[in-house]
């Protein structure tokens, strides 16, 4: 089988494919290749649309009963890669229910029916997000002044700004901030949290943020009469350690007099919440993916949460 690129001075064989040596028009026809169209390729997957190929041609002495085969043979490869993959996806996704219910039961056995003693929760992202998309925020402030930078260039700037340590720590979150930060609004993420945070309470959970943060944090939380949800506060710029640094995590824990083990993290970042609460020894779920709200967090945890 031999894929042919569009015929260009420019064009560079793929590797793997090479160009069918037999002529076009009557002499390929006399030898008896197949051509199928690009619309066929796209169909079976074997190539997609628009990427340099517009046709497949098969040896020339292939048999008239193969030929006849070709394009059912096309079909049923792309019906055995769809269906393939879509096993995988099943295999894959009953493999870790199994392994999820299977540690909820291991958890269980330990723990009791509430699986863990703490809850851990990322700030932004999870619990609040800006109320505005930050790039609008700082287009109208910047348009005041003259700036007519585009929301795409503005958002570019923000982020490289963002991951700067500020002044002479080696870190990103000190004292109340840089100045720019301080014009963002913010929302709660899931507006039914807080009877979620009191389900957890009377069940006995103990709740803590833990958030790469300023110290404005605090006053945020107030701002969003959300702070009286949460036992205790570790925000980066006062702990001086971000995450994925399990310092965090451990000093979350210890303010709420628990063990890691026994405290699970949720937060929207693979690295920093994940994989920083797991170096630290607690659970962690990733905030969108394997949780969307509070009131699943707390039914993972073993809290029955009514209404």
């Amino acid at each position: 089988m031999v894929l042919k690129p569009r015929s260009s001075p420019k064009t560079r064989k793929p590797h793997g494919f090479h160009h069918n040596s037999c002529p076009r028009g009557r002499g390929e026809q006399g030898r008896g290749s197949l051509t199928l169209s690009a619309t066929t390729l796209a169909h079976t997957h074997l190539i997609p649309p628009g990427r340099g190929f517009t046709r497949i041609s098969f040896p020339a002495k292939m048999s008239a009963a193969a030929r006849a085969r070709a394009p059912a043979l096309l079909a049923g490869l792309r019906r055995l890669g769809t269906s393939s993959t879509e096993a995988e996806r099943e295999r894959v996704a009953r493999w870790e229910l199994s392994a999820a219910r299977e540690y909820y039961d291991y958890r269980k056995s330990i723990y009791g029916d509430v699986t863990h003693r703490a809850l851990l929760v990322d700030a932004v992202g999870t619990l609040v997000v800006p109320a505005q998309p930050t790039a609008q925020v700082y287009k109208s402030i910047g348009e005041k002044y003259g700036v007519k930078y585009s929301e795409d260039e503005i958002l570019m700037r923000y982020r490289w700004a963002y991951e700067q340590p500020w002044g002479r720590s080696r870190l990103r979150y000190v004292n109340d901030g840089r100045p720019f930060w301080q014009h963002i609004a913010w929302k709660l993420c899931d507006p039914e949290a807080e009877h979620v945070f009191q389900a957890l309470r009377k069940a006995g959970v103990k709740t803590a943020i833990v958030s790469n943060f300023d110290t404005r944090l605090r006053p945020l939380l107030q701002a969003l009469k959300c702070d009286h949800w949460f036992d205790a506060v570790a925000v980066s710029a006062e702990v001086e350690a971000e995450k994925p640094n399990p310092t965090i995590f451990l000093k979350a824990c210890d303010l709420l007099d628990v063990k890691p083990e026994e405290a699970v993290h949720v937060g929207d970042d693979r690295r920093n919440d994940v994989w920083g609460a797991r170096d630290a020894g607690c659970d962690a779920w990733l905030w969108g993916s394997d949780v969307h709200s509070f009131k699943e967090v707390a039914e993972r945890i073993g809290v029955e949460v009514k209404g």
